[in-house]
């Protein structure tokens, strides 16, 4: 249910003050409704099937590289790459587009900066379409580096056995390890080799049925070594948040619109995390999809990312 094939009508790199340049593209009607596409990870970066959630006809989409991700330069940078800094691209590149408000659509950790963008610059925003929940907690951290095992437990072996460990030494020994081979204390090739096994661990818990063409997208050096560096640097600092700050703040952004798209089997961001959010934001819309994980490429779930962009482009929503 993609909209067909597209190229962006124009792109670039927007230069920020602190020596980050960010890279950024557009596809669709200039004249249609705006929506900025948020990337999960931290580090994952666009692709060209994240402009294929949008009719071409009626939205003016933009999309972009997040800090240290994809074409962004410097490629896999930590410095000065925290969510403060994030949430002040987007405002620069929403004021370099010349938009007021836009809509905000955000996958798994770009549902989290969607939320935070939202709260921060609520007056620009129309509202939200976010799938698989992350609200940067220390128990979703956790659970990510303790709780996927359970149900993937021959991909944490791998994920552990890199690490030095036997069985699971609990989420800060195993933080703290990788933080050791991201640093590099083991030689740069053992750095790289961790940064595929971490991101092929998580690519393998997203979805529902094995896929080993994703799983080989993120052993690539173009996600890989941006997404395991950068989720781990997000995972350390807790996302740079408050513990429940998202869930505290949501009654700053409750009176916009908001459709999520849960994957009911999503070992990666669990439907807890959707619930809480929908049970906090009156008027929200919480869609189950009883036959998909995590991943935005699973059919399911793309079939209610497409109808909820549809149904947002029409009147009532604006």
């Amino acid at each position: 249910m993609l909209y067909p094939e597209i190229s962006p009508r124009q792109s670039g790199w927007l230069p920020r003050e602190d020596g980050h340049e960010i890279y950024w593209e557009e596809v669709g009607n200039p004249d249609g409704m705006p929506v900025i596409f948020l990337h999960g990870g931290p580090g994952g970066g666009i692709s060209p099937n994240s402009r294929r959630f949008f009719d071409p006809e009626k939205y003016r989409v933009i999309l972009f590289d997040q800090r240290g991700s994809g074409k962004s330069r410097p490629f896999g940078s930590l410095e000065n790459n925290t969510t403060t800094h994030l949430i002040s691209d987007i405002e620069a590149l929403r004021k370099a587009c010349g938009v007021d408000r836009w809509l905000v659509f955000g996958g798994s950790w770009g549902s989290t900066l969607a939320l935070a963008y939202g709260q921060a610059c609520p007056d620009r925003v129309t509202g939200f379409v976010l799938r698989g929940i992350f609200l940067g907690t220390t128990p979703e951290i956790k659970w990510f580096m303790e709780g996927m095992g359970r149900f993937f437990p021959e991909a944490e072996k791998r994920f552990l056995k890199f690490a030095g460990f036997h069985e699971n030494p609990g989420f800060q020994p195993l933080l703290d390890r990788y933080a050791a081979i991201f640093a590099g204390e083991e030689g740069e090739q053992v750095a790289v080799d961790g940064a595929r096994v971490w991101s092929a661990y998580e690519a393998t818990c997203c979805t529902l049925l094995p896929d080993h063409g994703l799983v080989e997208d993120f052993e690539s050096d173009e996600i890989a070594l941006a997404l395991a560096k950068l989720e781990h640097h997000y995972f350390v600092h807790r996302c740079f948040f408050e513990e429940n700050q998202l869930l505290e703040n949501v009654k700053l952004v409750a009176h916009l619109p908001l459709v999520i798209v849960q994957g009911r089997y999503d070992v990666v961001c669990p439907p807890v995390s959707a619930f809480a959010v929908h049970r906090a934001w009156a008027g929200s819309e919480l869609v189950i999809v009883d036959d998909a994980g995590h991943a935005a490429s699973e059919p399911g779930t793309i079939r209610e990312l497409v109808l909820a962009t549809d149904r947002f482009n029409g009147k009532n929503f604006v």
